[in-house]
């Protein structure tokens, strides 16, 4: 993986990748993704790679909202029911290289969105998640983070926030936990389909924490970087449109 061709620019967009999903509750998988397709690792690698960094980039960010007192523990429980297994048995089935890179080229729509802020505006007045609006929307999300590798964050805050289910860093609190549990169980279910996880994939994780833990930190606080966003969002585009026309 690390005699990848360009490698070191890689390693020094990681961080900033990291730092930006981290500020908003998210792992960053789809951003990890993204980058992992513009740099042309294996297909085989990607999905465990981008699971591993989720588990610690969201842990990070969801400890510092959850210090800040954002979390809703009920809300979070309504989405989890459903998507932990679903993560699983989605992380248990192997996905044809062409295919995958299409649904992963349509679910980085998700995340430049959410770096452009489409779904920024929070609304005062909250409503209540009904129990099978939980299980539909934590199953399905948590079944095709399992697949494609991302925690399925990038996906359920801008539900949370269109629906009226919660205002921002609440849905990020919530986003973080439910990345990481997804992450988990859908990492857990590729390791007992047979997946391996290359050694060097833990050098990456080092060098994502460090964008993560800033990224968390500040982001529960009050940073909104606006160009990193855009910039980001541009990227997002670009390994989008070369995964769906590649």
């Amino acid at each position: 993986m690390l005699q990848t061709e360009n490698i070191y620019y890689f390693l020094l967009i990681l961080p900033i990748v990291s730092f930006l999903y981290s500020s908003v509750g998210h792992g960053g998988a789809s951003g990890y993704l993204a980058l992992m397709a513009l740099f042309s690792f294996a297909p085989e690698t990607m999905k465990p790679t981008a699971l591993l960094l989720n588990l610690f980039v969201a842990g990070i960010s969801f400890y510092y909202y959850y210090k800040e007192g954002y979390f809703n523990k009920k809300l979070f429980i309504s989405f989890a029911i459903a998507s932990i297994p679903l993560a699983f048995l989605g992380g248990r089935i192997e996905v044809d290289a062409s295919i995958y890179k299409k649904i992963l080229a349509v679910l980085l729509i998700f995340a430049i969105l959410k770096m452009l802020n489409v779904f920024g505006k929070e609304r005062n007045a909250i409503k209540p998640v009904k129990i099978w609006q939980g299980l539909m929307v934590g199953g399905v999300i948590g079944f095709f983070s399992g697949l494609i590798g991302i925690g399925g964050g990038i996906i359920l805050t801008p539900i949370i926030l269109l629906l009226h289910w919660g205002k921002m860093k609440e849905a990020a609190a919530v986003s973080a936990l439910f990345i990481w549990v997804n992450s988990a169980s859908g990492l857990i279910g590729q390791l007992s389909s047979g997946v391996k996880i290359e050694m060097a994939s833990f050098v990456l994780v080092a060098i994502a924490l460090i964008g993560g833990i800033l990224g968390g930190y500040y982001g529960s606080k009050k940073i909104n970087n606006k160009n990193l966003r855009y910039i980001l969002a541009f990227v997002l585009i670009i390994a989008s449109a070369k995964l769906m026309f590649t």
